[in-house]
């Protein structure tokens, strides 16, 4: 076994994820805490006792990085080069109603770039990852490479706000529009375990708004997707991190390009 000291980044962002994953697959289904937060979003005692388990194995092996967890927020220097991006348990509201449909999510960025990520899911077993260059899957230790297929014509899509592009954008009528149900079949699994599976092959594509820089939720499935090869934009085609924001995370460029279309459709529609 690889001690966490001298593992690479890579090495460390998978043992990292799969600590918190096994906390939140120990603590499944018991009583759990709720800390509120605003616009009625809530942590559970899993995804703070996750983010605790995550924070020790990177703290032991890099002291000197800074970090970003969901629950626990920013430390180390502002502008640090090294920072981590910690999302202990992205999926929290399905967690709570015994939905096993969960993520944990830890990516390095160094400067503007994600180096490294690893994607969890806590009752599969799975860890998807990255070193920035290769994608791959993880499971009882034997990897495999990640290939995307746009083949199960599966789009997922993200209806939880914040929708700052609306109403030129909304995500809910994206999957009304006629050009989708002709040629896609909509999923909504509310965590972005769903990204990584882009990635893996799973889902034809994943689309959201929002501001994505350094984003806990997403760093980690976004690295998984341009290290697989996926094309990764901006919701109206734009370089990811620019103008409106959001993601179109496509299987190949021909899903890429008919959703990029459609979301012009839309912003055109409202205009008028």
């Amino acid at each position: 076994m690889v001690s966490m000291g001298t593992a690479s980044d890579a090495q460390l962002a998978v043992g990292a994820a799969q600590a918190g994953a096994a906390v939140v697959r120990d603590m499944y289904g018991t009583s759990l805490s709720r800390v509120e937060k605003s616009g009625g979003d809530f942590a559970t005692a899993a995804d703070l006792a996750a983010e605790k388990a995550i924070l020790d194995v990177l703290r032991t092996a890099r002291p000197d990085d800074a970090v970003t967890g969901e629950e626990s927020g920013h430390s180390g220097a502002v502008g640090a080069e090294r920072r981590w991006l910690v999302d202990p348990l992205c999926g929290t509201l399905n967690y709570a109603v015994q939905n096993m449909l969960v993520a944990v999510n830890v990516a390095l960025r160094v400067g503007s770039g994600i180096t490294a990520a690893a994607s969890a899911d806590p009752f599969s077993g799975e860890v998807f990852w990255t070193d920035g260059t290769y994608a791959r899957v993880r499971q009882d230790g034997v990897d495999e490479e990640l290939s995307p297929s746009p083949g199960s014509r599966l789009v997922d899509v993200n209806l939880d706000p914040p929708f700052p592009n609306a109403p030129d954008f909304r995500a809910v009528h994206l999957l009304a529009a006629p050009g989708f149900v002709e040629r896609f079949r909509p999923r909504v699994v509310s965590t972005t375990l769903a990204v990584a599976w882009v990635a893996a092959g799973r889902r034809a594509a994943y689309v959201t708004d929002g501001d994505l820089r350094d984003s806990v939720h997403f760093a980690a499935g976004i690295a998984l997707c341009e290290a697989a090869g996926c094309v990764v934009t901006g919701i109206h085609g734009q370089p990811l991190h620019t103008g409106a924001g959001g993601l179109i995370a496509a299987a190949d460029r021909e899903t890429h390009e008919a959703l990029v279309a459609m979301v012009g459709d839309q912003a055109a529609a409202d205009g008028r």
